[in-house]
């Protein structure tokens, strides 16, 4: 009877971290303006979600600065306009942008920043998309976030 409860509580562990595991991913960023996905998959039993941004390159933040911005995907081009402006210091984002759902700092080589998503602010049938903001760069480093 011992044991039968030991195992039914080890696996009750386990699966408990499996699902802490699912609701966090790592994108990682290059000196070659791209990020190692296309896609972030949100499940919907996630209360919040965790992105956590590295920088694999050896180029610094002024040089080949990356960050990670998440919003509705009709709002990452107008998000990344009107952030040019901004400059590095306010890393290339509007201040007061209530079109931006989460986002990183912008980082450089060796460096590594999170964003964290309430996963219910989320609208169901919504396309979300996420992308860089340092100039120029959202042409080639952006993907979708998906709700499943």
């Amino acid at each position: 009877m011992f044991a039968k409860f030991v195992a039914v509580s080890l696996l009750t562990i386990a699966s408990a971290q499996v699902m802490a595991a699912e609701c966090k991913v790592t994108v990682d960023s290059t000196d070659q303006m791209s990020f190692n996905t296309k896609e972030i998959t949100i499940d919907k039993s996630c209360k919040q979600f965790t992105v956590e941004l590295t920088h694999s390159g050896s180029m610094p933040k002024n040089v080949m600065g990356h960050n990670l911005v998440v919003s509705k995907e009709a709002d990452m081009q107008p998000i990344a306009t009107d952030g040019i402006g901004a400059g590095i210091e306010n890393n290339y984002l509007k201040a007061g942008d209530t079109r931006i759902i989460a986002h990183t700092k912008v980082i450089g080589a060796g460096e590594k920043d999170s964003l964290t998503i309430d996963v219910s602010k989320l609208a169901a049938g919504e396309k979300y998309g996420f992308f860089c903001s340092f100039p120029g760069h959202i042409s080639m480093m952006k993907g979708a976030v998906v709700l499943k």
